[in-house]
């Protein structure tokens, strides 16, 4: 883990552990990132005969059938996610995320946590979220995306989704990972553990 040279390092980190320890009443806490440039690959032979002894083997070469990008919201103490693909990352599309959640919780206020990507800092974003009432952005500190609890999430649908994927067009892609974030959220979404209080950590 590579120690983070921001001098509001220890503002930040506190500020991020408070709301998923001790979260403001009527808050909702919400951990925000994207997933850019998830490919779907095409396999030229999905897979390999198999052979005594050995693990399934899946083809080297593939065909490419166009990319999507992944932004997702964890809602850290429900464990929910909520998810929406688009074309490409950038600060429009991050926008119209925002007042998608926005929108979806009415009766709290957001508080959303996002690294410090370009896009999450971008003017246009920082003059909406100055208009709104009901959300405040929590950055992390440079070189501590591992704060984010998203990114945990993220893990495991890389695992569950990604790994050794196989997708014959792009929308194929796009619909099985929304029907995965759909059965996660009714299946087994539920808070992480969250156990580090922002004591040093000991490598």
């Amino acid at each position: 883990m590579r120690k983070s040279p921001d001098p509001e390092f220890e503002q930040k980190q506190a500020a991020i552990i408070g709301l998923y320890l001790n979260p403001p009443e009527n808050a909702l806490v919400l951990s925000v990132d994207e997933k850019s440039q998830i490919q779907a690959l095409d396999r030229t032979q999905p897979l390999l005969p198999m052979r005594s002894g050995h693990p399934k083997r899946l083809t080297a070469t593939y065909k490419r059938h166009g990319t999507t990008c992944l932004l997702a919201a964890l809602a850290v103490h429900a464990g929910t996610v909520e998810g929406r693909c688009v074309e490409s990352t950038n600060h429009e599309e991050f926008l119209k995320f925002l007042k998608l959640l926005y929108r979806k919780y009415p009766g709290k206020h957001l508080h959303v946590i996002v690294d410090n990507l370009a896009v999450h800092k971008h003017q246009k974003i920082k003059e909406w979220v100055a208009g709104k009432r009901r959300m405040t952005m929590h950055y992390t500190p440079t070189y501590s995306s591992w704060l984010n609890q998203v990114e945990i999430w993220f893990n495991i649908f890389a695992r569950d989704v990604l790994r050794d994927g196989v997708w014959r067009s792009k929308q194929q892609l796009v619909g099985q990972i929304m029907e995965y974030i759909k059965s996660y959220n009714q299946l087994w979404a539920r808070p992480f553990k969250w156990t580090y209080t922002g004591k040093p950590l000991v490598a």
